[in-house]
């Protein structure tokens, strides 16, 4: 059963940073675009940022771009959120996503996702 686990969040300070990591068990992911989003309290799933099965597309969400970078080790079977320079804005759960669908285009639509870790909570003090 596919499996995917988020680590790396935590209490930061605004201006500090974070690294969020998505590990996959179960299957591999290896072809297969994958996602960040986040929620807020009281907030509906917001798109964070999302790469390509082979990395080479990223797309990021306004809010984020230039602060946020997301990458992925394929061999490792896992996805990276380096997060810089964060707000307390940024305070949500993060969720890490799969599309299952093999070599399928990026989407930013949470709908496009089948695989969903349980979340990591982020929180940024002002």
């Amino acid at each position: 059963q596919a499996q995917l686990v988020e680590s790396g969040g935590g209490l930061v300070q605004a201006g500090g940073s974070l690294r969020l990591s998505c590990a996959a068990s179960g299957r591999t992911f290896s072809t297969n675009a994958m996602g960040w989003f986040r929620q807020a309290p009281g907030e509906e799933r917001e798109f964070v940022a999302a790469i390509s099965w082979n990395g080479g597309s990223t797309y990021y969400a306004d809010s984020v771009k230039g602060r946020f970078t997301i990458s992925r080790d394929n061999h490792k079977n896992t996805v990276y959120l380096q997060m810089n320079s964060l707000k307390p804005e940024d305070t949500a759960v993060y969720y890490c996503a799969a599309d299952s669908r093999k070599f399928a285009p990026v989407s930013v639509l949470p709908g496009r996702y089948d695989y969903w870790g349980q979340g990591t909570q982020v929180t940024v003090s002002s």
